[in-house]
């Protein structure tokens, strides 16, 4: 609760008169079987009707005020419970904004959703638990002991006696759970992870008639959980029988030794209820405080969980950036001897000293085989990832001290994978520049070659789109990612392999306006296709891990064979299609 101190302090008042509340109401528990003996061994005893209904009256009270403190103290907790976690929630959120891509694959994408959902629920609960009952129980106990040695000192030593038996069985469970709550956690990330897929990807699953197998292997994966959860729960049912068993033992030893003394006239039938009672309490109090604490290792197992999301060292910041005001003017771009590798451990690098020239408001044409690092040159221009070896610049400046926000708000990338989201047209558009008015919304789609399919919908612009913009074919996803990218009217603009979905005239169109329209923003075209990138200022061809040729396309015919066969190939493919 240490490191979340400053989001307590925030609604201190919960934390503060919640348990408060809940031990006030706790003392009415263990001073009504006192009130109780007290009615039975005198006024039922001497047939005292006013001293009944005195100590009656006083006892309706009480309840009446626990009652009131009792609701008013389980609110208190439920509500600074349920605040403190959306504050972790948002936190982890935050902290989750600032990942590179590293930093998400190094946890998975169905780790991050289970660690700001399901394990901030059992902070939640737990803190929840906490408020309400962690001071309540032992003044419960506590005052439990105390009325009983005050009714009678002998036999209040039973109900002492207990406690340590209690204990011992509430350490133990303990122990014994908490690396079973932590395998628990790690079972439901490979769930959510496996959901993830499995709803994200129904078109495919669909097309390979791959329904039933997906419903085995979730079954499979759902099962392993399910015996997880039963391994880690079931120690918490051990706890309620043998707790009883003891204090049932108890009872019975209470019984008999008060037995004697009543039947000798030395103890009240009034008394020994009032005894009774208080065991009763004890238990109740122990296993409420027991369920505490065993919330708590699960929370803990969770909580350890989140502090990694937490205190991940973020490798890609601009904590050390010398030129944040900087801003990018020009658009030319820079590689110096630039090497990279996703996985750092290994020698083999993706891109191998890589060397490159980008003037600013050139249209580049990139290609390559599948598996050359096209993506990855062009991912790391607005630092998705960062160099190993070398340095890139903008404007002439490493882009390692330029503000990662200003870096990224003058460039432009439209990724492989299309992402939209639920929402209108218009709603998506606006990513690209909330403050764009309409007219700017219908140039760019006119730009990207949207538009006329948009005037199409009955609705236009504000048209819905499902999750993932699944109503839409993938050429028109491609199309409103373009406009969008273009709303941020940026210096740099990427497309990476962006076009591969619309047809061979609308590419050429969108080509043709990029270059009318876009004058003084450079191009960058990442394309399958030649005909996609013939008539760039400069091509660059890649292969494994690269730069083997850049030219203009005659250029390149003449002086590069990698990208003759890439030509050659392509043309053949187009020449046997007719008759096909």
């Amino acid at each position: 609760m240490k490191r979340y101190f400053i989001y307590i302090k925030r609604v201190w008042y919960y934390f503060l008169f919640g348990p408060m509340l809940m031990v006030l109401e706790a003392c009415g528990e263990f001073i009504l079987p006192y009130i109780s003996a007290n009615m039975i061994n005198v006024g039922t005893a001497g047939r005292d009707i006013p001293y009944i209904l005195k100590n009656g009256l006083l006892m309706a009270v009480i309840s009446l005020a626990m009652l009131i403190f009792g609701v008013a103290g389980a609110n208190f907790g439920t509500r600074g419970a349920a605040e403190l976690a959306a504050d972790i929630r948002l936190i982890t959120f935050k902290k989750i904004q600032q990942f590179s891509f590293a930093n998400i694959d190094s946890f998975s994408t169905g780790s991050l959703i289970t660690r700001i959902t399901n394990d901030v629920s059992q902070v939640q609960n737990f803190t929840q638990m906490f408020l309400r009952g962690l001071f309540r129980s032992p003044v419960m106990i506590i005052g439990a002991i105390v009325m009983s040695f005050k009714l009678e000192q002998g036999i209040g030593w039973i109900v002492f006696m207990i406690l340590p038996f209690l204990a011992f069985i509430i350490a133990a469970i303990m122990v014994a759970s908490a690396p079973r709550y932590t395998v628990m956690q790690q079972q439901i990330d490979g769930l959510n992870t496996r959901v993830k897929e499995t709803v994200t990807n129904q078109k495919v699953i669909k097309s390979f008639v791959r329904e039933e197998d997906e419903i085995e292997y979730f079954s499979r994966i759902n099962g392993q959980l399910f015996e997880k959860s039963v391994r880690a729960l079931k120690l918490m049912l051990l706890m309620q029988p043998l707790s009883t068993l003891i204090v049932n033992g108890a009872t019975l030893a209470v019984v008999w030794f008060a037995g004697q003394r009543i039947m000798i006239g030395n103890m009240e039938i009034g008394t020994l209820t009032a005894l009774i009672t208080y065991l009763t309490q004890v238990l109740t109090a122990l296993n409420f405080l027991a369920n505490i604490i065993l919330l708590g290792t699960r929370a803990a197992a969770s909580n350890k969980r989140i502090l990694e999301v937490l205190d991940a060292p973020v490798d890609l910041h601009d904590n050390g950036a010398g030129q944040k005001e900087a801003e990018i003017l020009q658009g030319s771009i820079r590689f110096e001897g630039v090497s990279f590798g996703y996985y750092k451990q290994k020698k083999e690098k993706i891109l191998k000293d890589i060397h490159l020239e980008i003037e600013a408001g050139q249209l580049v044409g990139i290609i390559g085989s599948s598996g050359s690092g096209k993506s990855t040159l062009v991912s790391l221009i607005p630092r998705l990832y960062d160099v190993d070896e070398g340095r890139i610049c903008v404007d002439g400046i490493d882009v390692r001290q330029l503000s990662l926000k200003r870096l990224r708000e003058s460039v432009a990338m439209v990724l492989q994978k299309n992402t939209l989201f639920s929402g209108t047209i218009e709603e998506n558009l606006r990513w690209g520049n909330e403050e764009a008015g309409y007219q700017e919304l219908v140039e760019a789609c006119k730009l990207a070659r949207a538009d006329e399919f948009i005037k199409g919908f009955k609705k236009g612009y504000e048209t819905r789109l499902e999750q993932g913009g699944a109503n839409l074919s993938g050429g028109q996803q491609q199309r409103l990612c373009i406009a969008r990218a273009l709303l941020k009217k940026p210096r740099i603009i990427i497309l990476d392999d962006s076009t591969s979905a619309v047809d061979t005239a609308t590419d050429a169109s969108i080509r043709r306006a990029f270059r009318e329209r876009l004058v003084g923003v450079t191009k960058l075209i990442i394309a399958q296709r030649i005909n996609s990138v013939i008539d760039a200022d400069k091509i660059i061809v890649m292969d494994e891990g690269r730069i083997v040729g850049t030219g203009k396309h005659e250029e390149l015919m003449a002086s590069c064979e990698e990208y003759r066969e890439i030509y050659f190939s392509q043309r053949d493919s187009e020449e046997e299609r007719p008759g096909a």
